[in-house]
């Protein structure tokens, strides 16, 4: 028999717990010849705060797992009985990935991992709301963007005068607000 790609879903927050338990236990659990690899979809996150710069390791797919399994009554209830584990995606029977979405995924997940994307994708001329500071609820558009130092410039209204507010934190806006 062949090995397959499914996708399983996972209680929110549990997904490392469930992988690491459905690993730990394939030994003692005879399932070793069953399941060939689990994986979690993450990518790498830049994010600044107060100006320094951290990667962190983000969940691509929050809640789900890809798991490369033999289907057999077995190993569907040993993934069914794991701690974590709501259930194979595709409900009663479960649907295997096809070879060419197994490709796709798997390219995309090796590129992620090569790269590091920034958390706050803000540009100049990006429409923002201000949400917290002196400038609350002011609505403008982004003039500068240092992801360096995780701050940018806004261009206000004020009174029907442009007024430009620098030194804001990422968190600091929300993006796509409507003028």
């Amino acid at each position: 028999m062949d090995h397959k790609w499914y996708i399983l879903q996972v209680l929110s927050n549990r997904e490392k717990k469930a992988k690491r338990t459905i690993e730990e236990n394939l030994e003692v659990m005879g399932m070793k010849d069953f399941i060939q690899e689990i994986l979690l979809p993450t990518e790498n996150v830049l994010d600044v705060k107060k100006g320094d710069q951290k990667v962190q390791e983000k969940l691509i797919w929050p809640g789900y797992l890809l798991v490369k399994m033999i289907l057999s009554d077995e190993s569907w209830h040993y993934i069914k009985e794991t701690n974590g584990i709501v259930g194979f995606l595709g409900g009663g029977a479960p649907t295997p990935l096809s070879d060419q979405e197994v490709e796709d995924i798997l390219k995309d997940l090796r590129k992620k991992k090569e790269e590091v994307v920034l958390k706050h994708d803000i540009r100049v001329g990006d429409a923002v709301k201000i949400i917290d500071g002196v400038f609350i609820n002011f609505a403008g558009t982004v003039t500068e963007v240092f992801h360096e130092k995780g701050r940018l410039s806004v261009l206000v209204s004020i009174f029907g005068r442009d007024t430009r507010v620098d030194d804001l934190e990422f968190w600091q806006v929300e993006k796509n607000a409507v003028e």
